[in-house]
């Protein structure tokens, strides 16, 4: 052990928390793969200090203590997704760019991996939580972390033969759910591509020009709307929200911020209403863009906002 590990399991709490806290914002990101929520991720991580605290004197120090944290947030994950409660895919929330550019590797952290956009997109986090827990668990461990399969069998309390197992359906699962163009997600930020498409996008919503933000959209455009069930599929359906948010009988007037959420590209919308003299937090859109044409809209709540960073409104 060092001497900060000495420290904290010889009931030290400030230097517990020092040594835990090493580890809060990956541990963070892996509750939010196991669970879709931002906000549920939060209080895992919470429990998970907290229990890690409680059960220091259980820790052998054989087990590296990294793995001990995950081992425990994993538990609690996946009794959060185990709760008999009507838990889908609604409740889905972006992850702030920001936040993901604490994890990366360092002198005095080697252990800490980067998150690169083929973990942390939208459209892969869907499809982990389509798989069963222990699943999701498994390929986390093995296709996310890099563990072996002695690790992920330690980690979930299962044998080396029932962890491979599981990952090989989770990789069937997922390649069942996964587009085949998941090989461009290996961008670790939004490309000048993409970039030049969201300038595009908030210059097109600034003006109100419809036929603007129209002319970079893909013919198999998405729109969907969480936490509500609603979505569109194909420009033609998205037609009307163009016109409703940017025609003649629009609400307000529009400033855009841009900024990025799950290594895509994203704008954080704000609306003046007539009469109003400021501009009022309003949306958050997250673009998937193809081929130079936006492919999906996600649009969030203005309640994201405080973890991007973002003020409540905007002034003139």
């Amino acid at each position: 052990m060092t001497t900060l590990e000495e420290a904290a399991f010889a009931g030290d709490e400030s230097a517990f928390a020092a040594l835990a806290g090493r580890y809060r914002r990956e541990l963070h990101v892996h509750c939010y793969r196991m669970l879709g929520s931002y906000d549920e991720a939060e209080d895992a991580v919470q429990d998970t200090l907290l229990r890690a605290w409680r059960a220091r004197d259980s820790y052998d120090g054989r087990t590296y203590f990294r793995a001990w944290l995950y081992k425990i947030a994993t538990n609690i994950c996946l009794d959060v997704v185990r709760r008999p409660t009507a838990r889908d895919l609604v409740w889905l929330q972006p992850y702030p760019d920001r936040l993901l550019d604490e994890i990366a590797p360092s002198d005095d952290r080697p252990d800490m991996v980067a998150v690169d956009r083929e973990t942390i997109e939208l459209t892969f986090l869907i499809a982990l939580q389509a798989l069963p827990p222990r699943q999701r668990a498994t390929l986390i461990a093995r296709d996310v972390l890099g563990w072996s399969a002695a690790e992920t069998a330690g980690l979930l309390d299962t044998s080396v033969a029932a962890a491979n197992s599981a990952l090989q359906r989770a990789r069937v699962t997922m390649q069942q759910r996964l587009p085949v163009r998941r090989s461009d997600w290996s961008a670790p930020q939004p490309t000048a591509e993409e970039r030049e498409v969201l300038a595009r996008f908030i210059d097109a919503h600034q003006r109100c020009d419809a036929a603007a933000a129209i002319a970079i959209a893909a013919e198999d455009l998405r729109i969907s709307m969480p936490p509500d069930r609603l979505s569109f599929d194909g420009l033609t359906a998205c037609l009307p929200l163009f016109e409703r948010g940017l025609g003649p009988n629009r609400d307000g007037e529009w400033r855009l911020v841009p900024t990025s959420a799950n290594r895509l590209p994203a704008a954080a919308s704000y609306l003046l209403r007539p009469g109003d003299t400021v501009w009022r937090a309003f949306k958050l859109d997250v673009l998937r863009v193809h081929d130079g044409k936006i492919a999906e809209i996600m649009t969030f709540g203005y309640s994201r906002f405080p973890a991007f960073g973002l003020p409540d409104r905007l002034t003139p």
